[in-house]
């Protein structure tokens, strides 16, 4: 027995930001001095380093859980089941609900329960609860639902990853240029099929690594300097990346039997594309290889980084032939794979 991905859907905000919407920002360095340098050149530098050219932001009017939702209502409709048949809903986020124009995170109850009460699932014996692991959070309620499933106290698990991550957003930082809005979701079932999770890693770094991603006061001194936005470590977690993530695909890889040859394609959390390249580019070296061409489907281009969100809803493009360039097709070999504030590190092999 296996579990299988039956369905996903995703929730793409409407608004696009697009990187001139930063030119008239106030950018400062940590110590609140200003940039020697005008906004065009460190949108361009910006751009080089990441791919990024749009995110999405989310409605005034929505929140987390209601991205949450609205993925889920898709995912629902996708794998064609009756939500009262769920055993359980795992989210994944990072700050809670956070109304617009507000600095209060809200995580009472728990977006999994906001969710299946938005879902108007009646059965009380579909547990909800929520994963806070960074931007691999995700995979890692993926990993939870797999156990639930594989033990047998579960037979239909729904996953989520969502985040609204411009309500947390420092507009005197660079790094915020870098964020974005959505949400994800995957109903996971048992099957008889010989596809689903071959095998998975996971792992926490948190010796010197916890505060590589934490938060923290303005760049700007005049603000409040108790009132928290997220911010990054670039540098420190670029190397972190690099030495760790590509190990941790080969040791998950190498657990599933399958050559680095059949692999079809590599969904990796959409970061930084320098980055993300240059994981591929290191996992490959390990095997000596090169990657071969197309092996990393990309949407931080247009998407940004949406946190827990990135994966699932790349997944849910890539199958919904969304992505020009890139599909699939059943029996091919996929590999996922994260990293992120924790300092977390998560991977599975997955037969579609």
């Amino acid at each position: 027995m296996n579990i299988k991905i039956t369905g996903s859907g995703c929730y793409l905000p409407e608004t696009i930001i697009d990187n001139n919407y930063f030119s008239n920002h106030h950018f400062m360095n940590e110590d609140g001095t200003p940039f020697s340098y005008d906004n065009e050149i460190v949108i361009g530098k910006f751009k080089g380093i990441t791919g990024i050219e749009q995110r999405r932001y989310t409605e005034p009017a929505l929140i987390t859980s209601d991205l949450a939702y609205l993925a889920s209502v898709k995912a629902i409709k996708n794998a064609e089941i009756d939500p009262e048949l769920l055993d359980y809903i795992i989210v994944a986020h990072n700050f809670g609900d956070i109304k617009s124009g507000t600095i209060q995170s809200d995580a009472l109850p728990c977006l999994a329960a906001r969710v299946k009460h938005k879902l108007q699932i009646k059965n009380p014996k579909c547990v909800a609860f929520d994963i806070l692991f960074g931007c691999p959070g995700w995979i890692e309620g993926m990993l939870q639902a797999h156990a639930l499933l594989k033990s047998g106290m579960a037979k239909k698990c729904l996953v989520i990853g969502a985040e609204a991550l411009s309500r947390v957003l420092d507009p005197h930082d660079r790094d915020s240029m870098i964020y974005a809005d959505g949400a994800g979701a995957t109903v996971v079932e048992n099957t008889d099929e010989n596809c689903g999770i071959l095998s998975h890693e996971s792992a926490s770094y948190t010796y010197t690594e916890k505060d590589y991603l934490f938060y923290g006061k303005s760049y700007n001194n005049n603000l409040d300097p108790d009132v928290f936005y997220i911010k990054m470590h670039g540098r420190k977690i670029y190397e972190f990346a690099l030495s760790n993530v590509p190990t941790a695909m080969k040791s998950c890889l190498e657990k599933s039997g399958i050559a680095i040859e059949e692999v079809k394609k590599i969904l990796i959390h959409q970061a930084n594309e320098k980055m993300d390249e240059a994981i591929i580019n290191r996992f490959y070296k390990l095997y000596n290889q090169t990657p071969p061409e197309g092996i990393m489907p990309m949407s931080i281009n247009f998407l940004g980084n949406s946190s827990v969100a990135t994966i699932p809803t790349l997944f849910d493009l890539l199958v919904k032939n969304q992505l020009k360039g890139h599909s699939i097709n059943k029996g091919d070999v996929l590999l996922f794979a994260s990293v992120g504030a924790g300092m977390n590190i998560n991977a599975f092999v997955y037969r579609y």
